[in-house]
């Protein structure tokens, strides 16, 4: 068999998994089709990465509009791979939820809309996968229920937010389509070039709306949470993994083939992108929910990526065509080792809901009572995501500073500004981020744990155990792993003959002089230094009688739950950044027969949402206004409808008399 039949048979499976939830009937075969068709997808991507090639082309009729071709290109086959590992894991395992029917098939859609972003050639097939994709994620999410968004507020917020980023995209399909002459992708390469520098600046912008809706860019990261938080953990893999990296494959071939590289939109590009990762950092060091804080963790990876890619314009753009190569290359590592990562820890939170029955980050001794492969996983991908060595994160985000370090090669002021400031912008997220997932390890799995209480299953432990390695895996086979992105680099700049990421076991961006790390070494050396301090408490232990003594509370007796709680966690930067945060603290008291004996009294802090207020209330407003006063017309009143009816007739005679 051929690999690129591979694609076509998951898409076969996933159709089949549709029909059985549609049916009702096999929810283990159900499952069992998913999982077989993101396996397919990953011996593909691993039959073709090596080769270096694009996936041949394949074609089937499409109406009068000629044929629908479908082909798979390195830096598609390359995001593809590790989503679809996130995905096989997720889908093998299933929602939490009792509601397997919509969940699985809103993971068939999703996927197959995911693969159709991936592979599809034309601008109306592509529009109609994307909205395949973004209604799989709405049927994945409205049947689970699993968090306190139970009226659907999050997934309508979500579904909202979504078709105005459809709608910008549409006209911006629109622009190409009228100027090329034709629906083809190939006829979008280099239509730009004619365009007069506002129309470009529009085009991009309209662009970045479009698929930044779905990539979580400022404002639109603010659905991620509600939509996130109302299902498993198992759904904001998919997202996080397969759906976000078909979004940003969708903009990146946007930006690189479409548009020749502008100055001013690679600005705008890289300004969105850190202001984004800022912003989402910050929120999600505020969650107290794994889901939650993943979802916002998920918009700030996908901000990183996006900041990448403006980077690469802005290189392209000066004729600098090996660090604009560099660039796109940063951002393909980054999502391969955040889908990873994500993906372990999203699972994660399945194992810790079936343990608890809660997603809320609580000390619960998580750690003691599952399997070890569960801490492992835990670790390893928080490592990652707070970019820790030898992690993938790490690798990824030190490749980003040392691309955004080599701004000084640019001529304009603007450009090398631009890049200076995004590089202390990532610095921020990068400190943020490490406290962020030290706060969601902490108090996620660590604790005392009761002695009634049970772990994480063995299924979740091991998919958490087996993608964290995987994290591992991936920076330690950098050198290897290299290979396939410099393919990818090449197939998407045909000027970059090469970008040497490495040297040998060193990785180097682009030369050895300006930097250099090796994650492959760090294993190998990080456990020998590790012996040296093992050796002295080893001494000390030996010397000196261990000695247990409380914890210290400020001269207070200890309370009867002394656990480190998210609120106190976080709460000197929700202070510090109050103007971001606008904090809000209510306390409610319940008296028992008397206004002087309080029986109960519950205390609750929150954050408020940046932009709800200055950019999505006023609309909400105005459709609710309007739904209000169209509200009469669904009376239900058999004389409104006649007259409705009578005044439709008299207008319809009215037309055909004049």
């Amino acid at each position: 068999m051929r690999p690129e039949w591979l694609a076509p048979l998951a898409a076969v499976s996933w159709l089949l998994c549709l029909l059985l939830a549609c049916a009702g009937i096999g929810r283990m075969l159900a499952r069992i089709c998913l999982a077989v068709g993101a396996l397919l997808l990953i011996i593909a991507a691993l039959w073709q990465l090596p080769t270096g090639l694009a996936m041949p082309v394949l074609a089937a009729p499409w109406g009068p509009m000629g044929s629908m071709r479908f082909m798979l290109a390195p830096d598609a086959l390359w995001l593809l791979l590790f989503g679809a590992i996130a995905a096989f894991f997720a889908t093998a395992l299933g929602t939490t939820s009792f509601r397997w029917r919509s969940w699985c098939a809103g993971a068939a859609l999703s996927m197959l809309g995911a693969l159709g972003c991936f592979g599809l050639q034309d601008a109306v097939s592509f529009l109609v996968a994307w909205e395949v994709m973004s209604l799989g994620g709405a049927v994945l999410l409205i049947g689970e229920k699993l968090g306190d968004t139970c009226e659907g507020h999050g997934l309508f917020f979500m579904l909202s937010l979504l078709e105005v980023g459809a709608v910008a995209l549409l006209a911006a399909m629109l622009m190409l389509m009228h100027s090329a002459g034709a629906i083809d992708f190939d006829s979008f390469v280099g239509v730009g070039a004619a365009f007069a520098t506002w129309r470009r600046v529009v085009i991009g912008l309209l662009l970045l709306i479009g698929f930044g809706a779905k990539l979580g860019l400022l404002p639109f990261y603010e659905w991620y949470p509600g939509a996130y938080g109302q299902g498993s953990g198992a759904s904001g893999a998919l997202l996080s993994g397969v759906v976000l990296n078909a979004a940003f494959f969708a903009l990146a071939r946007a930006f690189t083939n479409w548009l020749p590289s502008d100055v001013a939109l690679a600005i705008i590009t890289v300004a969105v992108g850190v202001f984004s990762a800022i912003l989402a950092v910050l929120y999600a060091f505020q969650e107290s929910d794994w889901r939650r804080l993943l979802a916002f963790s998920s918009a700030e990876n996908a901000a990183i990526a996006v900041t990448m890619l403006g980077a690469s314009q802005l290189f392209r753009g000066e004729g600098l065509a090996a660090l604009a190569g560099l660039s796109f290359a940063v951002a393909l590592l980054h999502l391969a080792g955040h889908a990873l990562a994500k993906g372990a820890l999203m699972l994660a939170a399945d194992g810790a809901y079936r343990a608890s029955g809660k997603y809320e980050l609580i000390q619960r001794g998580l750690l003691r009572r599952s399997p070890w492969l569960y801490g492992i996983g835990v670790v390893f991908a928080s490592m990652s995501l707070a970019a820790m060595p030898p992690q993938a994160g790490f690798v990824s985000e030190w490749f980003t500073f040392q691309t955004l370090f080599q701004g000084f090669h640019l001529a304009g002021m603007a450009g090398r500004l631009t890049l200076s400031l995004a590089g202390a912008g990532m610095a921020l997220t990068a400190a943020i981020a490490f406290a962020t997932f030290v706060k969601l390890a902490g108090l996620g799995i660590l604790g005392d744990a009761p002695k009634i209480s049970p772990g994480a299953g063995h299924g979740h432990a091991w998919a958490t155990g087996l993608l964290g390695l995987a994290v591992l895996a991936l920076a330690v086979g950098m050198p290897w792993w290299l290979s396939a992105v410099d393919s990818a680099v090449h197939a998407r700049f045909a000027d970059v003959s090469a970008v040497p990421l490495h040297d040998g076991l060193i990785l180097v961006p682009l030369t050895n002089t300006f930097a250099f790390i090796s994650p492959t070494k760090l294993v190998i050396v990080c456990p020998l230094l590790a012996l040296l301090p093992l050796a002295l408490l080893g001494l000390s232990r030996r010397r000196h009688r261990l000695r247990r003594v409380g914890v210290w509370f400020g001269g207070l007796p200890k309370p009867a739950h002394g656990t480190t709680t998210p609120l106190a966690f976080s709460n000197a930067m929700r202070t510090f950044y109050a103007f971001i945060y606008r904090p809000t603290d209510d306390v409610e008291q319940e008296q028992n027969h008397s206004e002087y004996f309080v029986q109960e009294m519950r205390h609750s802090a929150r954050v408020s949402p940046l932009f709800e207020a200055a950019v999505f209330r006023t609309p909400t407003r105005i459709v609710q206004s309007m739904a209000k006063a169209l509200g009469p017309l669904q009376s239900g009143h058999m004389n409104i409808y006649l007259g409705m009816v009578g005044v439709l007739l008299v207008l319809i005679l009215a037309l055909g008399l004049t």
